[in-house]
């Protein structure tokens, strides 16, 4: 029976590129998948792509191409990521330029399109899902709205012989389910064995969680040699089946346990989980372990497509000025809560301007908060974080200039102080129907 072998290069934008280069060289693949964008990351790209109109693509793209690019074409290997993000074309080029220099003449790159509906949101009329309100409301503050393709235009591309397939805003899933359909000739209509691949996909998506990394808890859940962690491999059966595993040697675990909490990472519904190809049915899957590092994934099922397609839109939020700075010894907790007090009443002094703010000691109350706090015992060391949104830069500034002040201002021994103030780029959801958008593919060829 023809196995599919696809390794999982990248989890996140910023993930360590020498487990995809361990895959390259040691784990006998057929594809190789780079899963680099986050919800939030497209819109940040676009706004790059703003002001640069050759930039907006993954800032590791060059780095990981000139990793693997010659690796891979000398095994065969064909590239698959969304490291497009907000530019495709230029990330497409780039691609080309280094297989050039790498003396890849012979590459056939293919970037993929479509996505950006940005123009189509502004001739409609549409409403966000996360508040009812019309997409207009958001005005000129509105930068990028990308929805989320499918794996048909991957398809596509394989078919036309690309080498590497370069595309931006697309389902997760899709980056392994487009392979396979190429390879295993399935339906588009054959609901069950799409649902099977979008599992297999999703299981892959996060690239180490999957061989034990986010998975790991000492004395709970031991993980051995995190530090050379090894990404995953799927091995798939015509049938959508697949054996989870990694490269022999590498580090971290692939069990029937780590496998398990990924399948739930991000799931709202078992038995609905939608995606531009097939709303996937997860709730009958079987995980057995078959050997060391060796699990089979089994019982995923689905069934027709959702007529709408998810579209997140990009805009301009707010600005967000942050100020921090440390105190230890005996009394650190008195002192951090003393500094912050400081700071809460200089913002009213001076006038600060501050839609939404808050106060944390780092090692006191930061995550659980206050109430939760209350009965733990008192630290050796605090850092007092203070962070404010604003509707402007210049305030944002100010709230970081009041922490810093308390170097000579008090309370005493406070060091490390650091300051910030950034641009929030944020993102709402809508539901776009489907034949609004119109996926292409370009080549980057001799």
């Amino acid at each position: 029976m023809k196995t599919i072998r696809i390794g999982a290069g990248a989890g996140y934008s910023g993930d360590r590129i020498e487990p995809a280069v361990e895959l390259a060289e040691k784990g006998e693949l057929d594809y190789l998948i780079f899963e680099c964008l986050a919800e939030r990351t497209i819109a940040i790209g676009q706004q790059a792509r703003r002001a640069d109109p050759q930039k907006g693509y993954d800032p590791l793209l060059a780095e990981r191409m000139q990793a693997v690019l010659k690796l891979c074409a000398d095994k065969g290997v064909k590239i698959v990521t969304n490291m497009g993000a907000a530019n495709p074309l230029a990330a497409a080029k780039k691609t080309r330029e280094i297989a050039l220099a790498l003396g890849l003449p012979h590459l056939k790159i293919a970037a993929i399109t479509g996505d950006d509906v940005l123009d189509v949101l502004l001739d409609g009329d549409y409403r966000i899902e996360d508040n009812g309100l019309p997409v207009k409301s958001l005005g000129d503050k509105l930068i990028s709205a990308n929805a989320y393709l499918g794996a048909q235009p991957i398809v596509d591309a394989l078919k036309a012989g690309a080498d590497v397939v370069i595309t931006g805003r697309i389902a997760d899933p899709a980056l392994v389910l487009g392979p396979l359909i190429h390879e295993f000739g399935w339906a588009a209509d054959d609901w069950k064995t799409l649902g099977q691949g979008t599992l297999v996909g999703h299981l892959l998506e996060c690239a180490g969680q999957v061989t034990g990394g986010y998975f790991a808890d000492p004395g709970k859940k031991d993980v051995k040699d995190l530090a050379r962690l090894g990404f995953p491999i799927a091995e798939v059966a015509a049938d959508g089946s697949a054996v989870i595993t990694k490269v022999a040697g590498s580090g971290g675990q692939v069990t029937a346990a780590t496998c398990k909490e990924q399948l739930l990472y991000e799931i709202h519904d078992p038995r609905s989980y939608f995606t531009p190809d097939v709303i996937a049915d997860f709730s009958q899957v079987i995980i057995t372990e078959t050997g060391p590092d060796r699990v089979a994934i089994s019982g995923g099922n689905g069934r027709a497509r959702p007529a709408t397609l998810k579209t997140t839109l990009g805009y301009l939020d707010s600005y967000v000025g942050e100020g921090q700075i440390s105190y230890a010894g005996p009394g650190a907790q008195a002192r951090g809560q003393l500094a912050l007090d400081i700071v809460r009443e200089r913002f009213a002094i001076t006038g600060v301007q501050i839609d939404e703010v808050r106060y944390d000691l780092i090692g006191v109350n930061a995550i659980h908060g206050a109430q939760l706090s209350s009965a733990a015992n008192e630290p050796y060391e605090v850092r007092a974080r203070v962070t404010g949104r604003t509707a402007s830069l210049r305030e944002a500034v100010r709230i970081g200039n009041e922490v810093e002040t308390l170097y000579t201002c008090g309370p005493a021994g406070g060091g490390g102080a650091t300051k910030s103030a950034r641009e929030v780029i944020a993102v709402l959801s809508m539901l776009l129907p489907r034949e609004l958008v119109a996926p292409a593919i370009h080549f980057e060829e001799n």
